[in-house]
């Protein structure tokens, strides 16, 4: 049985991760972190990492950049097992959980869904395939209460296409102060917010005469809390080290 400590447990993500461990047999949540204290299932809630008193065996963190530092130092002095799932990290906090994850395991993904992953894969063979003539443009729609933009996964997408082109690609995010034709070496990252959309992703490859579209629709936030559970509980067995969701479908 694996016990998880939930940090972000009162947010919208937190509380469909809750449901979706009841359903399971092999996991439980045993505490909650979130600003908001009030309890609403059957596990004490608290303000602060270091105010938990149960005893876990992994984290999962549906939270805000903002605890990341708390919430590596505490992993660090409980040799506990993180799952961060948050997405706006910075490039230090990246750099931070990238040491933490020399001490103790790190699961870290700015998605945690198998079809985004599958999508990212996809893209890769696209880029490699179809080469400089194609320009590259993604597309990403999310409800209207996500703060960071573009989102996690856009740029998942945009690192993973980069990391197979031989040359060397730029991000542009906005083109409305510009007035200049398109750069060949540039990836389009573009936001749209509004209503309830759980997360659409949509990679555009643009060439001579013809367009190729690959996408993905998330039509419940179940899928990522099932991904994040499948994580913590693949994650609380294995030693030290940087993971990501090709670890856990290998």
């Amino acid at each position: 049985m694996t016990r998880i400590l939930l940090c972000g447990c009162n947010g919208k993500m937190g509380r469909v991760i809750a449901a979706c461990v009841k359903e399971r047999e092999d996991c439980k949540i045993v505490a909650g972190i979130d600003i908001r204290t009030d309890p609403f299932g059957d596990f004490p809630v608290y303000a602060s990492p270091s105010e938990v008193q149960e005893e876990a065996d992994v984290v999962i963190d549906f939270s805000h950049p903002a605890l990341l530092s708390p919430l590596l130092q505490f992993g660090l002095e409980h040799k506990l097992p993180l799952v961060l799932c948050t997405t706006g990290y910075n490039h230090d906090q990246v750099n931070a959980l990238k040491q933490a994850s020399h001490k103790i395991p790190v699961f870290y993904s700015g998605n945690m869904s198998l079809g985004i992953n599958l999508l990212i894969g996809l893209s890769k063979k696209a880029a490699q395939v179809l080469g400089e003539d194609f320009d590259i443009e993604i597309i990403e729609k999310h409800h209207n209460q996500k703060i960071d933009a573009p989102s996690g996964t856009a740029l998942m997408i945009a690192d993973a296409i980069s990391s197979v082109e031989d040359r060397q690609m730029t991000y542009m995010y906005d083109r409305h102060s510009q007035r200049k034709k398109r750069d060949k070496n540039e990836i389009g990252l573009h936001s749209v917010r509004g209503g309830t959309i759980v997360g659409e992703h949509e990679v555009i490859f643009a060439g001579p005469h013809e367009v190729i579209t690959l996408s993905h629709s998330a039509q419940s936030k179940e899928i990522f809390a099932n991904g994040s559970i499948n994580a913590a509980v693949f994650l609380a067995k294995q030693p030290a080290g940087l993971y990501d969701m090709s670890d856990l479908l290998k």
